[in-house]
């Protein structure tokens, strides 16, 4: 699942700052231990030099080998034994309060007394609970990561909305810009450099691709008409020489070919001419389009060809069918449906056309046989082995829905029936 880069980056902050605080806590544990224990040792010799002071004071505290309530005892040991050396330890001693064993920091040392005598002093002190300040330490760092969370989620989310928006505004110019449109302006100076600079590169690159277009765009309509021409001449010659009548049949039999081979031609160039248009977005104007009227005027201008091939038309208008659209594409694309439908219909076929609120659906007999689904709108696909066929028709009708984003042309083969589904979002 995709997300925007603002969570993007809020999601793999919270979880590096998870790793962060959980290295931290592990070291923050030990120095804290660390400090502790050096504190408590400090507390420990400062109580082995005030112990043994008070025994060379009173010679019965000698006498003291258990702990008390003092929480130190004096045990005799041989001269191999004997050693002046702090030795620290921890260790646990049952506790008749708690019932349980508390752990305690213990100060082994050894000294003279008064007597000449060996003796080891052990001095312990309690300490605090690991386990316990494990599980304080855990419900603190938890707090504390949940404030954190939620404060960078908001501080981020608030400093990245902030500045990111002049990013936003120059995916908004990218996502709005089309071929031969003017582009809505959009600042250069940004308090970001890089924005700044991406804003300039993007600008010298549109610029870059709208002298490309034009020259494109100049030198097709240059070669288109430069083309009409001399095919207009071409079949009109040809046309002079089959009227003349002086020729043989066989002649006049490749004659007629060349001249549907020269039409064909013109055809063609028409319509790579249209495809041109519509792929660069010279058909920009949109206003309020009625499909239905548009329609019914097409099936009259086609009613010569419909009596000819004696097709039964049947149009269901469920719905008025009215979109923004421009015009002139949309007598293009309702204009190569209905001459689909009907060249490529056998005689006394039928065409049936339903209209409705999002979708208008062109149903007609023809060939027996499915389409090609996935070739059906590419160029230059032909139904079958119809020579006067330009095979660009349907990928006219695609290039037109493309420039329109939520519309849709669908092909399907039902019961004998060809069925191409144009529809728009609902709204």
């Amino acid at each position: 699942m995709k997300s925007s880069l603002k969570y993007y980056t809020i999601k793999y902050l919270i979880v590096a700052l998870l790793l962060i605080i959980a290295v931290w806590a592990a070291l923050f544990y030990a120095f804290i231990l660390d400090e502790v224990y050096d504190n408590i040792d400090d507390g420990l010799k400062n109580r082995k030099i005030q112990l043994i002071k008070a025994v060379y004071q009173d010679e019965k505290l000698l006498n003291n080998t258990e702990f008390a309530f003092n929480e130190f005892k004096i045990v005799p040991v041989s001269e191999a034994d004997y050693t002046n050396r702090n030795k620290f330890y921890n260790r646990t001693y049952y506790m008749e309060y708690d019932d349980d064993d508390e752990p305690y920091r213990v100060l082994e040392t050894g000294f003279k007394d008064q007597f000449g005598g060996y003796r080891k002093l052990i001095v312990r002190t309690s300490t605090v609970e690991e386990d316990e300040l494990i599980y304080d330490l855990s419900i603190a760092l938890v707090v504390l990561y949940f404030f954190l969370v939620v404060s960078i989620v908001f501080v981020n989310g608030f400093l990245l909305s902030k500045a990111m928006r002049p990013f936003y505004k120059i995916l908004d110019k990218l996502k709005s810009y089309q071929f031969g449109t003017t582009s809505i302006p959009v600042p250069k100076e940004y308090k970001i450099k890089e924005f700044e600079e991406l804003n300039i590169e993007i600008d010298e690159m549109i610029e870059r691709n709208e002298l490309a277009f034009h020259q494109q765009k100049q030198f097709i309509e240059n070669a288109s008409h430069e083309l009409q021409t001399p095919l207009a001449i071409a079949i009109n010659k040809i046309d002079l020489m089959i009227q003349h009548g002086e020729l043989e049949e066989k002649s006049l039999n490749s004659f007629a070919e060349v001249k549907s081979d020269l039409r064909r031609m013109v055809a063609i160039n028409k319509s790579l001419l249209m495809l041109s248009k519509i792929e660069n977005s010279q058909f920009s104007k949109v206003q309020i389009v009625n499909f239905n009227e548009i329609l019914n005027d097409l099936l009259k201008e086609y009613e010569d060809f419909i009596e000819f091939k004696n097709i039964k038309i049947n149009v269901l208008e469920k719905e008025s069918f009215i979109s923004d659209f421009n015009p002139d594409l949309a007598n293009v694309l309702l204009s190569n449906l209905l001459k689909n439908a009907v060249k490529y219909n056998y005689k006394e076929g039928s065409i049936h056309i339903i209209i409705e609120k999002d979708r208008i659906i062109f149903q007609n007999t023809g060939s027996e046989k499915p389409l090609d689904h996935s070739k059906v709108f590419n160029r230059f696909y032909k139904q079958g082995s119809d020579q006067n066929s330009t095979g660009l028709g349907l990928s006219i009708i695609m290039s037109i829905i493309k420039q329109y984003p939520g519309w849709n042309i669908a092909y399907e083969f039902e019961s004998g029936l060809h069925y191409f589904i144009i529809s728009k979002n609902k709204r």
